[in-house]
């Protein structure tokens, strides 16, 4: 019957909408019987005993009456069936949300992010259809025939029975045809998402894809996909319609039955017209819910699948995580120690880091140098508290990392990502992320400050100018200075820098240089090195490979010694020339 455990789960937080679209629903039903009583007794006096106008007056006050009834309830009805899809959306969203907290970034990193979106918005949205109509009707296509039922029998047995005997035809069809689109249906979303996902991939690196001149190979593949998806919705809208075609065609006969059952019955002079007309009327009224729960199944059908996806996300495991509690000082230096850090990703398979050790002394600049997958972003990553260690301890002056309430510790750490996420806003906005509450005079000096000044000055609408999403109306330079002027918003005694010069031009970086100096002065910074040239006048390098520290000492000291880093610095100075 198309009923899924977890989302019946739901149901009891709206109870109060709920049972008041199930209220409404039934209302509308008693009140059809009451019009159909009144205007069979207006047919009967009018044709049979050629009433007037002013005798039938009150019967057809009280017909009028009860359409004007029977129309509030409906209203009401889908009122309140709005109201409870509103309310489940609106709670599911939220618990998605929180979700995608929870697993982090790199949880989420394997996922594609047009097919999270395309759950997030299309997947919660199907499900409007399956509490706002097809819950409602489950129950109204009980309680409505039944109410029939009881007004009908007590008039005439035969048609009640021949009610009772059809009526169970239309829901036996309905779930053998259930069956069918639910296997079309799934495949339909399924094509969606891997739409939504490859569409937006291809939306996001299209400049990479017209520079190398693949970008008409994407849109053939995308015009196949789309082709796919548009077949699939065909079958699934072809079995609808024909699903709708049976029920419509069962109910029909089964009203033929009652009218020709009531039509010889009356013919012979076995029945009342008065009685006849009342029961025919109801007959089409009769067989209502159950068309209707027909063809609300179908659209319950899509909210069903999306299900299954969502589900999927808000049932995923998450690394188990003691919240902490304790709260550093802002005005506290900050100093880090690591012992014996072990870390894997996808439970042990991938070896990320092992038996790392290091210290991170208050007020020294600290470099991570090594090839690709040595795990640098690792550190980075349980810096930031998005992933625990596998074994170890992390200590953040002798308290361990766990321990730390999360939101409190990422506020005393600015992280300048090599690729910086910008939002679709104003880049006053975008620099203002790192301290919501900041003045716009503030957000001024730290432009200032990351070089960045000049140029917003040189926009039409200055600090109001918006960057588009990803600011893709900035150069790769441009967006890494945004993320340095939030660094230099943030104002905090823990740096996490990765590569903060990597999108510079020389020019711009020999400027911004200086004020790198100025951000590092007094903090402890930790920074990824991808560039030998950076790590210079670091206090400490530490050398990793494949998850161990090989090497660890000044620039000096490394060059001389002839190991990794000797050899990383020969590679870099045979790229220059």
């Amino acid at each position: 019957m198309n009923l899924d455990r977890r989302l019946l789960k739901l149901i009891p937080q709206t109870r109060f909408w709920v049972g008041s679209t199930i209220l409404s629903g039934t209302l509308a039903g008693i009140v059809t019987i009451f019009q159909a009583v009144w205007l069979s007794k207006i047919i009967a006096h009018a044709f049979l005993k050629r009433a007037t106008l002013h005798v039938l007056m009150p019967a057809l006050f009280f017909f009028a009456a009860f359409s004007v009834l029977r129309a509030f309830f409906i209203w009401s009805q889908s009122v309140s069936a709005g109201e409870v899809a509103s309310k489940i959306k609106e709670k599911i969203r939220n618990q998605l949300a929180q979700k995608l907290l929870q697993i982090g970034p790199v949880g989420i990193k394997s996922e594609r992010s047009g097919e999270i979106s395309n759950t997030l918005l299309s997947g919660v949205d199907a499900l409007d259809a399956y509490f706002s109509q097809y819950i409602p009707q489950l129950f109204l296509s009980v309680f409505v025939p039944l109410l029939v039922l009881l007004f009908v029998f007590p008039n005439d047995l035969l048609t009640g029975f021949v009610f009772l005997l059809t009526a169970p035809i239309i829901p036996v069809f309905m779930i053998l045809i259930g069956n069918i689109t639910q296997s079309l249906t799934e495949k339909q979303w399924k094509t969606l998402s891997f739409l939504s996902a490859h569409f937006l991939d291809v939306l996001q690196g299209l400049t990479t894809l017209k520079i190398f001149g693949r970008s008409k190979e994407q849109v053939e593949t995308i015009y196949k996909i789309s082709h796919d998806f548009r077949h699939r919705t065909m079958n699934v809208l072809r079995v609808a319609f024909l699903s709708a075609l049976v029920l419509e065609l069962v109910a029909t006969l089964s009203t033929a039955v009652v009218a020709v059952e009531i039509g010889l019955r009356l013919l012979y002079g076995k029945m009342a017209f008065e009685n006849a007309l009342f029961i025919l009327i109801l007959a089409p009224e009769f067989y209502l819910p159950l068309r209707l729960l027909g063809t609300r199944f179908h659209a319950g059908m899509e909210g069903v699948t999306a299900a299954q996806r969502i589900f999927e996300i808000l049932e995923a495991p998450v690394a188990v995580k003691k919240t902490g509690e304790t709260i550093l000082s802002v005005g506290h230096s900050i100093q880090i120690e690591f012992q014996n850090v072990f870390f894997s990703y996808k439970s042990g398979s991938r070896p990320a880091l092992k038996n790392v050790s290091f210290r991170l002394s208050e007020g020294t600049k600290t470099a991570l140098v090594g090839p690709t997958g040595s795990g640098k972003t690792t550190i980075t990553h349980l810096l930031l508290d998005f992933i625990q260690p596998t074994e170890g301890d992390i200590l953040v002056n002798d308290r361990l990392l766990q321990d730390l309430d999360p939101n409190a510790w990422r506020s005393l750490v600015a992280w300048v990502p090599q690729n910086p996420y910008l939002f679709h806003g104003t880049i006053a906005e975008n620099i203002r992320l790192a301290n919501p509450k900041a003045r716009l005079k503030d957000v001024i000096a730290a432009a200032e400050a990351a070089e960045l000044h000049e140029f917003i000055r040189s926009l039409p609408r200055g600090y109001d100018t918006p960057i588009g999403e990803r600011g893709a109306r900035l150069s790769g330079g441009q967006a890494q200075r945004v993320a340095l002027a939030r660094a230099f918003l943030k104002d905090t005694p823990f740096l996490i820098l990765d590569e903060p010069t990597s999108n510079l031009d020389p020019e711009v970086e020999i400027r911004i240089q200086s004020a790198l100096k100025r951000l590092m002065s007094g903090r402890t910074v930790l920074f990824i090195a991808h560039r030998i040239s950076t790590v210079y006048e670091a206090d400490q390098i530490l050398v990793l490979s494949h998850g161990e520290i090989l090497e660890t000492g000044n620039h000096i000291a490394l060059a001389q010694k002839g190991g990794l880093y000797a050899k990383l610095l020969a590679a870099y100075e045979r790229g220059l020339r």
